[in-house]
């Protein structure tokens, strides 16, 4: 079964790149190098230990900047994705990111420009409208648009008629971002066109981004048809299902609580619970949702053998914002694959956030 690593908006990121699931691991050291805190410390320390916390998402930023110069085009849109949550730090690798030789990466940069506002990038974003790839030029449509209101971002609305499914999947997640309720009419049009040269799966993939981006503008007609994929019928039919989950918990529909517990619960007819990616895609919407339980089905997969599935455990310690989580997160900080350890970096830096000011939305440090 192959099945997209939906890990938060890291997850598109690693789609946008071109990267696949199963990802192969460098099996390098850390790129924090040494030992991690936790070793030899009680398992309450990290947690009770501000200073340990603050030591901590000191060497998860640290990972996360080195990966910006990753052999991997994956690994460096994953990092730059990461460092949304420390526009300081962001801004200081963006020039090169812009210019990277994969158009995966320049995607994620003008996104980053974007989603963080750094105007100071505009100059370097510019070249990015005329970019080869659509991928690229939307993205930076969309930063542009973020960083100067007066930008008109009419041309995005293109590319939801583009034959490429992924095409135009970005553009409507990223239309849906922009918050224009006046994109709804477009959108709508979007999901009713067909892309006659691609495959089932890729259509219900983008039909979901789709439908995604119209709950976000007020269309929440489109909730039923996300929920209507959390029912698989077919083993091909998963990879929705763990993309819709996820999207539960972005458009933070909790009218669909019940329906995630029960992926995460389900056993099929061989007596086999759902997919390791299903359930934990669910475990971290519902961690979005305010039930932040998830965190024995992200443990059941801290050691999985399948470097993905890791990374989207590491997810989902994240999600549910729990301290306690901190002590597996730093011994993830040392797995051999890179995804992994960003993962748990970009888990790391969320949880700390979290508690340096509280429930609810973090505020963005540097």
């Amino acid at each position: 079964m192959r099945m997209a690593a939906q890990i938060s908006r890291i997850g598109l990121a690693m789609v946008v790149a071109g990267a696949t699931a199963a990802g192969t691991g460098c099996g390098g050291p850390s790129a924090g190098g040494g030992k991690s805190l936790s070793d030899g410390q009680d398992p309450g320390t990290i947690a009770a230990d501000p200073v340990a916390r603050t030591q901590l998402r000191e060497q998860a930023i640290v990972i996360l900047l080195e990966e910006t110069t990753s052999s991997r085009p994956d690994c460096r849109a994953m990092s730059l994705e990461a460092l949304n949550r420390t526009p300081g730090r962001l801004k200081t690798v963006l020039p090169k990111a812009l210019a990277d030789p994969n158009l995966g990466v320049r995607a994620v940069a003008a996104t980053a420009v974007g989603r963080s506002r750094l105007t100071e990038q505009i100059d370097n974003v510019q070249p990015l409208l005329v970019d080869p790839s659509p991928m690229v030029r939307i993205s930076a449509l969309y930063a542009m648009r973020r960083c100067d209101e007066s930008f008109d971002p009419t041309p995005m609305s293109i590319y939801l008629t583009d034959n490429n499914p992924r095409v135009r999947a970005q553009a409507a997640f990223l239309i849906g971002d922009l918050g224009d309720p006046s994109a709804l009419g477009m959108l709508t049009e979007a999901a009713r066109d067909s892309m006659p040269r691609a495959s089932a799966g890729e259509v219900r993939l983008a039909q979901l981004q789709i439908a995604e981006a119209r709950v976000k503008l007020g269309d929440n007609t489109a909730v039923d048809e996300i929920r209507a994929a959390l029912y698989p019928s077919r083993p091909e039919d998963l990879e929705a299902t763990a993309l819709a989950a996820q999207i539960i918990g972005e458009v933070n529909d909790k009218g669909a609580i019940d329906q995630l517990v029960f992926l995460t619960a389900r056993i099929d007819e061989t007596k086999r619970p759902m997919p390791a990616e299903v359930r934990l895609a669910a475990a971290g919407s519902l961690a979005k949702l305010g039930l932040p339980r998830g965190s024995f089905i992200a443990s059941e997969h801290v050691k999985d053998t399948n470097p993905a599935i890791r990374a989207q455990a590491a997810y989902v310690f994240g999600e549910t914002g729990q301290a306690a989580n901190l002590t597996p997160l730093s011994q993830m900080l040392e797995d051999p694959d890179e995804q992994v350890r960003l993962s748990a970096a970009y888990a790391i830096v969320k949880i700390t956030d979290r508690l340096s000011v509280g429930p609810g939305p973090a505020a963005k440090g540097t």
